[in-house]
């Protein structure tokens, strides 16, 4: 009985915020703009008050597809913004679909506003539940899928980074190669991203990123062993980390320095793999500080406590971007 009273209740709810949204749609499809904008914020206010999270969360994003529809980009992100308040006020947990809901606000958004960047980092900030994390992976991986859609892959492969999409990485980095780089740096833009997931700890993506990318590329020819030494390099390097030993890690760094020294981030990403996975005791200072080090700090994470003190004791800064 108690069941079929609330749903009825909710049918009421849901009856009255279709009335509602009847209204402001039509005011919005006038043109009056700034007072549907205004009716909008003021039923959030009132939603809130009354703790109908749930109501106030599907009005904001229903309102900011409609703004969106009409090109109204300020109006539609600051409703967008306040959907995220309501996740945030509820402590909503992380599901798929309010994820989804999220990216597509994202992609409409224009990608050069502050709106899109403030927008980003506070829904990445509410889905490790406000904590220092870097974001939920999920979260990432949809962003990087949209960003890769907008050619806009140096975000795209950040976000790729951290979600724990290697196959999907890889396949975005084949495109890029092919849109912006030239034909001798095939290996290069593979071996970034596998070093940055061996220094993320994600030994699973950093194999299946190198697999994919060497099988996918059309410019690299099937291997191992490959023509490039530097993909032999990183062959070598995941086989490594698999067994541990610093004897082999160490001949293998050495071997290689001449296409190590390709990049000079390289070796900076080889001291941290060398700390992580082999042992190797860290540098009592290192030759990168200041900027770079408050970068490694904030893309690795590090702003947690535990973090940040393993950082302090154990590693050397790296730039992620």
């Amino acid at each position: 009985m108690m069941m079929s009273e609330q749903d009825s209740a909710k049918g009421r709810n849901r009856g009255g915020v279709q009335r509602v949204e009847g209204k402001l749609r039509a005011s919005v499809e006038r043109g009056d703009y700034y007072e549907a904008h205004q009716m909008y914020r003021t039923l959030f206010f009132r939603y809130m008050a009354q703790a109908k999270y749930a109501e106030a969360r599907e009005l904001m994003y229903n309102g900011a597809l409609l703004f969106f529809s009409y090109n109204q980009q300020n109006s539609a992100a600051d409703l967008s913004m306040l959907v995220l308040e309501t996740l945030e006020k509820s402590e909503a947990t992380v599901e798929e679909d309010i994820l989804e809901h999220l990216v597509k606000l994202f992609s409409l958004m224009d990608p050069n506003s502050p709106e899109r960047v403030a927008f980003v980092s506070r829904a990445l900030k509410w889905s490790t539940g406000g904590s220092g994390k870097l974001g939920h992976p999920k979260l990432h991986q949809l962003l990087a899928l949209t960003l890769w859609k907008e050619q806009n892959y140096s975000e795209s492969r950040y976000h790729f980074l951290h979600s724990s999409d290697g196959e999907g990485c890889a396949q975005m980095l084949v495109e890029y190669s092919a849109a912006r780089g030239f034909r001798s740096e095939v290996d290069m833009f593979v071996a970034q991203a596998v070093l940055q997931f061996l220094c993320l700890k994600n030994k699973t993506s950093a194999s299946v990123v190198f697999t994919t990318y060497t099988q996918k590329h059309p410019s690299i020819e099937r291997g191992p062993p490959f023509v490039q030494p530097l993909l032999n390099f990183l062959w070598f390097l995941l086989l490594a980390v698999e067994g541990g030993k610093l004897t082999v890690f160490t001949v293998l760094c050495e071997q290689y320095q001449p296409s190590l020294k390709r990049d000079p981030m390289y070796n900076e990403y080889l001291d941290r793999i060398g700390q992580l996975f082999f042992g190797v005791p860290p540098k009592q200072s290192s030759s990168y500080g200041g900027l770079l080090g408050n970068l490694l700090n904030s893309l690795m994470g590090s702003s947690e406590e535990e973090e940040a003190k393993e950082a302090q004791e154990n590693s050397s800064p790296i730039e992620l971007d």
